[in-house]
Parts: C-alpha cells; sequence; structure tokens
C-alpha cells in the first residue's frame, strides 16, 4: 500500500485533491465557506499556509538566480559578444509578442468573469486607488534598501538589486568573485529543494482553496478554470502560427526538417513537463539540423532564462484572470504595466521547478490582487505546464536556428540518427531544470 503510494506523482495528487476539493465544496459548502463554522476556518487555513510559504521564497529564489544567471556567465557573454547581443534582442521581442498574444486572448474570451474570488472590498479600494505613472514607477523601482523591499516582497525592486549587483560582481576578479557566486549557486540549489517541499504540501492546499472556491460560486468555476486551460491552448497554437511560423519563413528555415528534428524532444518535453527531460535530445538535434555546436550550447542554455514563450503568454493570461475573478477592473494602461513587470521578473527563474507558479504570486503581490487566484489555477496548472512547457522548448530550438542562420553558420540538416540512441555518451550540458 505504501509503495502503491510513493508511485503517485506531484501532479496525480493535485489532480486528486483537485477532484476531492470540489466534491468537499459541491457537497458540503456549509463546511468550506468562511464565515459558517470550524470547518471553513480549517479549510481557509490550509489554502493560506500554502499561500504564505510560496510569499516566502520569491525573494531569495529571485535574488540567487538572477545573480548566477548574470554574473556566473559573464565570461561567457564577453566570448560571444555579438551572438549574445543578437540572441538577447530576438527573445526580447518573441516574448513581448507572445505577451502581446496572452493579453489580447485573455481579454477577448475574459475566462476570470464570474468566478467571483474572494477578495476584501478593502483590497480591491485600495488598488483602484492607485495612480500608477511613468515616473512613480521609475521611483518604485528604485530600493532604498534591499531589506526592505525583501521584507515588502517588492518584485521589482528585488529584480534592480540583483542585476546591479550581478553587473557589479561580473566586474570583480579573483576569490572574491568565486566566493559569491558560488554562494549565490548554494542558495539557489537550496531554494530549489525549497520548493520541492512546498510543492510536496501543495495537493492539501489546492484541495482547501477548490473546496472554498466551489462552495462560494458553485460548479460554474469548473467551467471557468477549463476555459482558462482552452484559453491558453487555444493562444500558443496562435503565437506559434502568427508568430514562429512566420519568423520561420523570414529566416529561411527549412519548416518541414525543423518539425521532424524537433517533433521528438517537443514530445518529451509536453508528455514529462520538463525542458531538462528534453534537453540533452534538443541539442543533438539541433547540432543534426546544422547549427554549429557553440551556437547551441550558448543559445538554448540561456534561451530557458530569456525566451520562455509558453510561460510568458500564460503569465499575461494568468494574471488578468486573477483580476478578473477577483472583480478588480483593470484598465489597459495597468495591464500593460503588468505586462512590463512580468517581462522582467520571468527572467532568470527558468530553473524552478513551476516558475511560473513563482513569478506570478509575485506579480499579484505587486499589483495588490489575490493570491488565492494562483491555488485556484494551480488547480489545472498542470494541464497548462505540459502546453507552455513544450512551447518553451519549441521556441527555444527556433531561435538556436534563427541565430545560426543570422550568423551566417547554418548549415545542411543531416539524417545522421542519434547515436545509441540515449544509451551512448550523454552530451555535457548545463543543468536546467523545468521552466514552467
Amino acid at each position: 500500500m505504501l509503495s502503491a503510494r510513493r508511485r503517485i506523482s506531484l501532479t496525480q495528487w493535485i489532480v486528486i485533491s483537485m477532484v476531492l476539493g470540489i466534491i468537499v465544496g459541491w457537497i458540503w459548502p456549509e463546511a468550506a465557506r468562511a464565515q459558517n463554522g470550524w470547518a471553513a476556518t480549517d479549510l481557509k487555513i490550509l489554502s493560506t499556509i500554502f499561500l504564505r510559504m510560496i510569499k516566502s521564497l520569491i525573494v531569495p529564489l529571485l535574488f540567487a538566480t538572477l545573480v548566477v544567471g548574470i554574473a556566473g556567465h559573464g565570461d561567457d557573454m564577453k566570448k560571444v559578444g555579438r551572438l549574445a547581443l543578437r540572441s538577447i534582442i530576438y527573445f526580447e521581442v518573441v516574448t513581448t509578442l507572445a505577451l502581446i498574444v496572452g493579453l489580447a486572448a485573455v481579454n477577448l474570451v475574459k475566462p476570470g468573469v464570474g468566478v467571483a474570488l474572494p477578495a476584501s472590498e478593502g483590497d480591491a479600494a485600495q488598488f483602484a486607488a492607485r495612480k500608477t505613472t511613468l515616473s512613480g514607477v521609475l521611483e518604485h523601482t528604485v530600493p532604498q534598501s534591499f531589506f526592505e523591499a525583501a521584507t515588502n516582497n517588492e518584485v521589482l525592486q528585488i529584480v534592480f538589486f540583483s542585476i546591479i549587483f550581478a553587473v557589479a560582481l561580473s566586474r570583480v576578479q579573483g576569490a572574491g568573485k568565486k566566493f559569491m557566486i558560488s554562494a549565490c549557486e548554494s542558495l539557489s540549489e537550496v531554494m530549489f529543494k525549497f520548493v520541492g517541499i512546498v510543492m510536496a504540501y501543495a495537493p492539501i492546499g489546492i484541495g482547501a482553496a477548490i473546496a472554498v472556491t466551489v462552495a462560494q460560486s458553485g460548479l460554474g468555476v469548473l467551467r471557468n478554470l477549463g476555459l482558462l486551460v482552452g484559453t491558453l491552448y487555444g493562444a500558443l497554437i496562435v503565437f506559434i502560427l502568427a508568430v514562429l511560423v512566420p519568423v520561420m519563413v523570414i529566416a529561411r528555415i527549412p519548416i518541414s526538417g525543423f518539425v521532424r528534428k524537433v517533433k521528438e524532444p517537443f514530445l518529451i518535453a509536453f508528455s514529462t513537463a520538463s525542458s531538462e527531460a528534453a534537453l540533452p535530445l534538443a541539442m543533438e538535434r539541433m547540432e543534426q539540423f546544422g547549427v554549429p555546436k557553440r551556437i547551441v550550447a550558448f543559445v538554448l542554455p540561456t534561451g530557458y532564462s530569456f525566451n520562455l514563450d509558453g510561460s510568458t503568454l500564460y503569465l499575461a493570461l494568468a494574471s488578468v484572470f486573477v483580476a478578473q475573478a477577483a472583480g478588480v477592473d483593470m484598465p489597459l494602461s495597468t495591464q500593460i504595466l503588468m505586462m512590463l513587470t512580468l517581462m522582467l521578473t520571468s527572467k532568470g527563474v527558468a530553473a524552478v521547478p513551476r516558475a511560473s507558479l513563482v513569478i506570478l504570486a509575485g506579480t499579484l503581490s505587486q499589483f495588490q490582487l489575490p493570491l488565492s487566484g494562483v491555488a485556484l489555477i494551480l488547480g489545472v496548472d498542470a494541464l497548462m505546464d505540459m502546453a507552455r512547457t513544450s512551447t518553451n522548448l519549441l521556441g527555444n530550438c527556433l531561435a538556436t536556428a534563427v541565430m545560426g542562420r543570422w550568423e551566417g553558420e547554418l548549415g545542411a540538416p543531416s539524417d545522421t540518427p542519434v547515436a545509441d540512441s540515449m544509451a551512448g555518451q550523454p552530451l555535457t550540458v548545463p543543468t536546467v531544470k523545468s521552466p514552467s
């Protein structure tokens, strides 16, 4: 019995807890409403504990991963020079287009309308009263104190400080630089484990959150979650057809040959929701496609921090979905400001399992939106994770091919099979965990 329990994956536990939460909220709504009895209080606490744990890991995770991502690769950036600049420009253009597609989809379909996500009137009034100006945003981005920003979970201020710190660290030479990078790598590794511990508790928090939500909104909320998933898949298809395919045409990338090389890594990423599982084969396939090894070795791993097409599109959808569910009227100007925030905060934490959850939680906090929306979305996150992870992989493979063409070094595709499939000598690649 115990061994059978251990064979159940986290994704399966989340699905089980979601089903149980739906049943409890539907059959015993009086036990899940916060205003009725002790049981409701317990359910609310279970969900709140999960959300507080998520908030507690945002600052150290952002700081450690951004410093390692920038300062830890400073020497490589100098060596590749022009390739690095071109790659980053390409990444920013494509991820911006992904944000635009996601923002258009969520405003067109409005999957969050009617969810009735619990949010206090005070929070809504505070959000509505905020007047955002460009000068105010710029001033607020610069922290007076790192510790003050960390205490208040000010994500933009943490990102600003971390970038400046990393740039300064990249200019340091000798033992001091090695020590600081090693310390940040160690902190990053610890935070990966921290996320794993928090996610082990996730089924309990998610089940409680779903139960409370169903009790308050009825089974109709399931329609909204299904609509959210459908909106994401539809938006990703639009993004691939309207952005990635034209990029292939402009860069003269042979579409049929590219699809043949990428389909297996794509399916691995989709079925496992892990880019780490697909990365070695993706690198080998892109070399077979004719991209020089030096370009593959730089662009693919770098893309996992700066070119998360699927994840950025998902974040645009999810953040506005929460605002719609909470009944918060977000004007287009505020939505665009939120997208600019996501463009910054989505860089550097791709190596974290469920990274999108962490980024989403930080962004919702930044804009005073209820974090209860995170637990609600996480109930169907497994279905969305597969789509966005595989799209991330597809976008990074295409970026590798485009950089090869831009550098004038894209050769003819080779049909040489993968040596010994996956049983031969493995490729030496940077460790990249699941960017979701």
